[in-house]
């Protein structure tokens, strides 16, 4: 009795994450795969199939890539959290076969993606919990986001962009008015090389005359009062 209640009850057990649940969406794949390459891979892991985990990345946990084979023993190969929202890379390297290909979503449930064929290529399932369409879906990406938005809904609110620095033009300085001779000769002004040459002009024209005055009034201080008078110096003959 005991043992058959301890039953029901795991059987009943929720999930880690109760209430809650994710899909993983992937980005696009090449259209063959070959056992032995490595390929990186593109996927996001989204909450309720539209928005990034609402807790923080270790309460998430590790999410990846997982292929399954016949006997259901399969190879995970763990993700690295990229800048976008809820977008992940992986590289896996696949061997020859035919694989279940699912999506590890760390607290959620793993996520059936299809079935892989190597060499080949991926065979999507439908998925488990399709989007219903109409209503409205929040944009958390801006530019890079999950290929399959907004799911057939309408996008309400873009996520906002970091706004990239920008350099303020630099504002002419106002140039001050310039005396052109055109305009000086136009307003009946003199246009300013002429009146430089002018002024220097009429100061040569002032100095030549000081000095003539000045010359005039030196000879007239040298001549002796009274009639000039004739000297004859006579000479002894020989």
């Amino acid at each position: 009795m005991a043992l058959a209640a301890v039953a029901a009850i795991l059987a009943w057990a929720p999930p880690a994450y109760a209430g809650n649940w994710a899909v993983t969406e992937l980005d696009p794949l090449p259209s063959r795969m070959e056992p032995g390459v490595a390929y990186t891979v593109g996927y996001w892991v989204l909450q309720h199939g539209t928005h990034p985990f609402d807790g923080t990345a270790a309460e998430l946990g590790t999410t990846g890539l997982r292929i399954v084979g016949e006997n259901d023993k399969g190879v995970t190969f763990a993700g690295t959290r990229l800048p976008e929202p809820a977008h992940y890379a992986v590289t896996i390297i696949l061997p020859p076969g035919v694989w279940r290909l699912q999506g590890v979503q760390g607290v959620f449930g793993t996520c059936e993606l299809g079935l892989l064929t190597v060499p080949g290529g991926l065979r999507p399932v439908p998925p488990e919990f399709p989007a219903a369409p109409g209503g409205e879906v929040k944009d958390y990406w801006g530019d890079a986001k999950p290929p399959g938005f907004p799911w057939s809904s309408t996008p309400v609110a873009a996520a906002p962009a970091t706004p990239a620095a920008t350099t303020a033009a630099p504002v002419p300085a106002t140039p001050a008015p310039a005396t052109s001779a055109k305009a000086s000769s136009a307003s009946g002004g003199v246009p300013y090389p002429l009146a430089a040459v002018l002024v220097l002009a009429a100061g040569a024209a002032a100095l030549l005359t000081r000095r003539g005055a000045g010359r005039r009034a030196e000879d007239d201080a040298a001549e002796p009062d009274g009639p000039a008078q004739d000297v004859i110096t006579i000479g002894r003959g020989s």
